[in-house]
């Protein structure tokens, strides 16, 4: 009986696999993973995307907090403070308040909206919050290994805060103080709920949402500053969904419809409100929230945009602001 039961084994030992059944087997692995790989990809995008919406509200946090201590005005300080780098390797350069590390070669001790990021670190503590899940820092010209800036993360709208550019020049210098033509506060935004104040941006070399500067003021010191609101010039510069053309040869169904998803995380853009909260948006939906250069007067500003890698531009003409699209704080 025993010698039976040996014998059954070792024939079922001896059988193998042929050559069909090995070929039905990789076969269906390999519909297997077709079918869960793209699965398993989105939940990895859908998770980056929840810690990139977790990390805008406690930079909005940190900045709510700030105007608590601020009399309710949003920061735009330009200074320049030993050890501030972000990049925590470059704290170990010497201090120079007129040479490298505060106006030049290098900006990694200088406190200003190129690195907008120092305004919030009394309330923050962590440098990692402000880089995006889902890319790696950009350090195309050294702006993070060089300078400690942190560009490809966040962007900070410079529209709702203004901007200094007072460190180390003379007062009468034009451009020294960039208003924002809302005043600089919370309680000057129309609708605060509504209005961007934080995004994802996946440029270079600026991590601040571009202004247009007030043409007539240009030449003074103080000049105003207004939201770069114009439709073309974010699907060309944010998006790139579409070569360079002139504005007047613009094809805004091709410009909604073609988004390059090099230029975005899944889709779309992580955006943080005003009022502190955050959420995503598809890439569509912000173009549609933002006016096209002809409702917002500012054709001249929306061909600049094509391959610029300015911050300011001057749309030759006050935009005009009484139209209602409050994701840019604009209403009738």
């Amino acid at each position: 009986m025993c010698g039976s039961w040996a014998i059954g084994v070792l024939g079922l030992m001896k059988r193998a696999f042929t050559l069909i059944e090995l070929l039905v087997v990789i076969a269906i692995i390999a519909i297997l993973a077709a079918i869960l790989f793209p699965v398993f990809a989105q939940a990895k995008a859908a998770a980056k995307k929840a810690v990139a919406i977790s990390n805008q509200k406690q930079i909005s946090t940190s900045v709510l907090l700030y105007m608590a201590d601020a009399d309710d005005m949003y920061p735009r300080n330009d200074d320049c403070q030993d050890k501030s780098a972000l990049n925590t390797a470059l704290n170990t350069q010497p201090f120079n308040a007129t040479g490298q590390g505060c106006v030049g070669p290098n900006f990694f001790y200088r406190t200003n909206h190129y690195a907008w990021q120092k305004w919030m670190m009394p309330y923050m503590k962590n440098v990692q919050i402000f880089e995006h899940p889902g890319r790696p820092k950009l350090d195309n010209l050294g702006q993070w290994s060089q300078d400690s800036e942190i560009m490809g993360g966040f962007a900070i709208n410079l529209a709702l805060t203004g901007a200094l550019n007072t460190y180390n020049r003379p007062l009468g210098s034009p451009g020294r103080l960039r208003n924002s033509w809302l005043g600089g506060n919370q309680n000057s935004i129309p609708n605060i709920s509504q209005a961007m104040f934080l995004f994802e941006f996946a440029h270079p070399t600026v991590n601040f949402s571009p202004v247009l500067v007030d043409a007539i003021n240009n030449p003074l010191e103080t000049q105003t500053v207004y939201p770069m609101a114009v439709r073309e010039f974010w699907a060309r510069w944010l998006f790139r969904s579409t070569g360079c053309a002139s504005a007047n040869a613009w094809n805004m169904a091709e410009i909604t419809t073609k988004i390059d998803e090099r230029s975005v995380f899944a889709g779309g853009v992580v955006v943080g409100f005003a009022d502190g909260s955050a959420k995503y948006i598809s890439a569509a939906r912000f173009l549609a929230l933002t006016p096209t250069a002809a409702e917002f007067n500012a054709t001249n500003a929306a061909g600049s945009g094509c391959g610029a890698t300015s911050g300011t531009y001057r749309p030759g003409t006050t935009p005009t602001l009484n139209i209602d699209y409050p994701f840019w704080a604009l209403t009738p």
